[in-house]
């Protein structure tokens, strides 16, 4: 799933390539990625995208008084083509989900992969309308998150922290991947309780939640579209690396596998040297 850093370098992106220039069609394949019918899909064409912003994992394409906002959600992805094919897009099997197109015969496909269609798209004329948006949680690389702030929002909380850390309504942009990387650089359990966390701890976790956020920004900062997946997982310590060697301390990154997910993490680093109950694999292996 793109989380901040991947969708802040495709709005750094976008606003390069896609700011001045005016829309000339928009058009969905996959009528699921439709999520509002107020204004039209065609409200944007004839606009010149004047912006491009970023709230939380929502990009939003600004064109006059109208906003295109989209989610990727889990398997959705953002294709740039410097020259779309000649003739509409056809529906089928394919990936294709909607096609914008700019003046200048250059525009972008939304694709996603699977078959657990949650590609998002919305166009609104305020992103506040969108739910998701309306939810969001402080950025946590915006200049007046403090740590002060962070430890106002974990205050009280009962859950495991590595949750915490992916809700949109608590914390806004960081997702399964960067949640395991910045409790492995906090040295800090994904089972920890959040509102056990000592003022040292969440000096800690402010560090790591700030550090490896805007690392993985500007390692993705100038690259194009397509290659930002690559740039992600190469930059990852933990997640996706069960069986590899810790980078810090060489012990064995180990798993805990859940219904639709997992989480990555290093016993050594986080958890005094003691694995996680893992209750899925546990009774998946009896």
């Amino acid at each position: 799933m793109p989380e901040l850093p991947e969708v802040e370098a495709l709005k750094d992106f976008l606003t390069d390539h896609v700011v001045g220039h005016e829309v000339v069609s928009v058009l969905p394949v996959a009528i699921s990625v439709l999520k509002t019918y107020d204004p039209p899909v065609s409200a944007l064409e004839g606009r010149a995208i004047t912006a491009v912003r970023r709230y939380g994992k929502f990009l939003d394409l600004q064109a006059g008084g109208v906003h295109f906002v989209t989610h990727l959600a889990r398997a959705g992805w953002l294709q740039w083509r410097d020259r779309l094919p000649d003739g509409p897009p056809r529906p089928g099997k394919g990936p294709l989900a909607l096609r914008v197109a700019l003046e200048t015969g250059e525009g972008f496909d939304l694709t996603e992969a699977g078959t657990q269609k949650r590609l998002a798209v919305y166009v609104v004329r305020d992103p506040q309308e969108i739910p998701g948006v309306a939810r969001l949680g402080p950025d946590p690389l915006a200049d007046d998150f403090e740590e002060q702030r962070l430890a106002k929002l974990l205050a009280g909380e009962r859950r495991q922290i590595k949750g915490v850390l992916r809700d949109q309504s608590v914390i806004a942009g960081v997702g399964n991947a960067y949640s395991d990387e910045i409790l492995h650089a906090a040295r800090m359990s994904p089972f920890k309780l959040a509102s056990s966390l000592s003022p040292e701890d969440v000096r800690c976790l402010y560090e790591a939640l700030r550090t490896t956020l805007a690392e993985a920004v500007e390692r993705s900062r100038g690259l194009a579209a397509g290659r930002l997946k690559a740039e992600k997982k190469s930059g990852l310590r933990v997640h996706g690396r069960t069986g590899e060697p810790c980078p810090v301390c060489g012990d064995t990154i180990r798993e805990v596998s859940f219904s639709d997910s997992s989480l990555q993490y290093c016993p050594t680093c986080q958890t005094g040297g003691k694995p996680l109950a893992d209750r899925r694999m546990s009774r998946l292996l009896k």
